[in-house]
């Protein structure tokens, strides 16, 4: 029996619209009118027979049978998605993956064989980077980020932390030498700071190591790990990092922890689709990452 499907076209613009929100953002991705698009959900509500939006204000917004069509939708297209990717890629899909730049370079490259493996042959894209992919749009099959609200993701996703690192502040030997003094966090107030893209790193560690009463925080701000470690490696001040990024420098005396803490915030965690979490290639690379970040190398709070 032949199927009996809506026009694809229409299919498409609702779907954009219920994932934009508005006719008119829509419009914009599928660069046409608002009026195209607003003509293509007509369509497909005289197609189905159901009412799928509704004015409100100025706009319009899904009715409860369209919040429940377009869910099923957006699975729908997820599996074209899939399917397309696959026959791209000869049948050998590649594995795209957004990567914090720090942790790519000094803690995933040299594993990157055993993951290889552990995806039956599939290539593995791994791009170092600091903005968060669009799933939406297919820009990543998964993510890895730091993340200091506890993992909160965009709905669709789901998220695991993988890793919670002790977040050090660290120096070149020859600073350290010219503040023989210094042992705590109360110590490091008013010393050169290192940042990332802003103070609040600093004022949240600070904060978990018990100081409230703080100045206006200043010092460069250099908005990747690498640079501010690196910076601290040149004597500039004291940095902020992760301890997985430092283990080496430190266990060479390039660098060395500036006072004693054990400050946690946040942590390592591995986002992907909430409709692929249980995939065979999601399932493996969150093992796969298991294996790199065993708990017990990890503090837990």
């Amino acid at each position: 029996m032949a199927r009996r499907l809506p026009p694809l076209l229409a299919l498409r613009a609702f779907d954009i619209f219920a994932r934009q929100g508005t006719v008119r953002a829509a419009a914009d991705e599928l660069a046409v009118s608002h009026t195209v698009v607003s003509r293509h959900i007509q369509n497909l509500e005289q197609s189905v027979g159901v009412k799928l939006v509704a004015k409100s204000g100025r706009g319009l917004s899904l009715t409860r049978e369209g919040i429940r069509y377009a869910s099923q939708l957006r699975r729908a297209f997820d599996l074209i998605a899939d399917a397309s990717n696959e026959l791209r890629n000869g049948g050998m899909e590649a594995v795209h993956i957004c990567c914090l730049a720090g942790l790519a370079s000094r803690c995933l490259l040299a594993r990157l064989p055993e993951l290889e493996e552990a995806l039956t042959g599939r290539e593995v894209i791994l791009q170092p980077t600091s903005t968060r992919p669009d799933f939406s749009r297919e820009e990543a099959d998964a993510e890895i980020m730091y993340l200091e609200d506890g993992g909160a993701v965009a709905d669709g996703l789901r998220s695991e932390m993988f890793a919670r690192p002790r977040i050090l502040a660290i120096a070149s030997p020859e600073f350290k030498a010219r503040y023989p003094d210094v042992r705590t966090p109360a110590d490091l107030v008013g010393l050169p700071l290192i940042h990332e893209q802003s103070t609040g790193m600093w004022e949240a560690w600070f904060e978990e190591a018990g100081i409230t009463e703080l100045p206006r925080l200043r010092g460069p701000r250099l908005w990747q790990a690498h640079l501010t470690i690196e910076a601290a490696r040149l004597g500039r001040g004291v940095a902020l990092v992760s301890d997985l990024l430092v283990t080496d420098p430190l266990a060479n005396g390039d660098l060395v922890e500036m006072a004693d803490s054990n400050v946690t915030i946040g942590g390592y965690y591995f986002i992907a689709p909430a409709h692929r979490w249980n995939t065979p290639v999601i399932s493996a690379i969150r093992q796969w990452l298991r294996a790199v970040f065993p708990p017990e190398q990890t503090p837990t709070l």
